[in-house]
């Protein structure tokens, strides 16, 4: 079973009120540890992100000011403005990036992937924040015990999925590395084997020894002809 976001995330998460100071931010970044924080107005929707980036600006001030307003393009008059906010709600980036707790690991991987962030607030179907999951947290799934990850192989993998009886197959794990070896009915069983294994969490490469008895491509019906289709 593919875990979620919710198995790995951290909760209850550290966030901040959009009414927060900029000492009271940078406080609870060092006091936890943390690049960013999620903002939250009354109800506990997230409504942004503020991040070291944001509050930095404050030390840029002086070469932003220089320019004169009328010649700043749209990117440097929204850090001058983040410059000189006070509050969570002047100084966040918006709308955040998030992601909902049943969403797969994969996908979480990907969002802070294509958006370029380190961790994404997790929140419920109103909006609301649960939690946060970080890179750290994702990568939890690889320090799954090897036996673990062997059982999960043999009872998800091999037995429900694909009806294969395990005894004719050797499954040994070893740092995460899965070695399969032994005798299958189809090609087709083995190009499965080769597909589903990998997926399984903490699976961190696959060698795969198997053969087959019985080449199955070969049945593959062969695409009709424009002048076969029936009319």
């Amino acid at each position: 079973m593919h875990r979620t976001v919710a198995d790995v995330m951290t909760s209850p998460a550290v966030a901040v009120p959009v009414t927060a100071g900029f000492k009271e931010i940078v406080t609870r970044l060092r006091e936890g540890n943390l690049s960013g924080l999620p903002v939250v107005d009354d109800t506990g929707r997230v409504v942004g992100i503020v991040s070291e980036g944001d509050l930095i600006l404050k030390e840029e001030r002086e070469g932003l000011e220089e320019r004169p307003r009328l010649l700043q393009s749209p990117g440097t008059r929204a850090a001058r403005a983040k410059a000189e906010g006070q509050t969570a709600d002047e100084l966040m980036s918006s709308a955040a990036i998030t992601i909902n707790p049943e969403a797969s690991i994969g996908e979480a991987a990907r969002a802070m992937h294509l958006n370029r962030v380190k961790r994404l607030p997790v929140i419920d179907a109103e909006g609301r924040l649960t939690g946060v999951v970080s890179r750290a947290d994702l990568l939890k799934v690889f320090a799954r015990d090897d036996e673990e990850i062997r059982q999960e192989i043999i009872h998800d993998v091999i037995l429900d999925a694909l009806w294969i009886e395990p005894t004719t197959l050797q499954i040994q794990v070893q740092d995460g590395l899965v070695h399969v070896k032994g005798d299958v009915d189809r090609k087709s069983d083995v190009r499965l084997l080769e597909k589903m294994i990998p997926r399984v969490d903490g699976v961190v490469g696959v060698e795969s020894e198997l053969t087959y008895r019985e080449d199955d491509s070969k049945y593959r019906p062969e695409p009709k002809q424009p002048w076969a289709v029936a009319h």
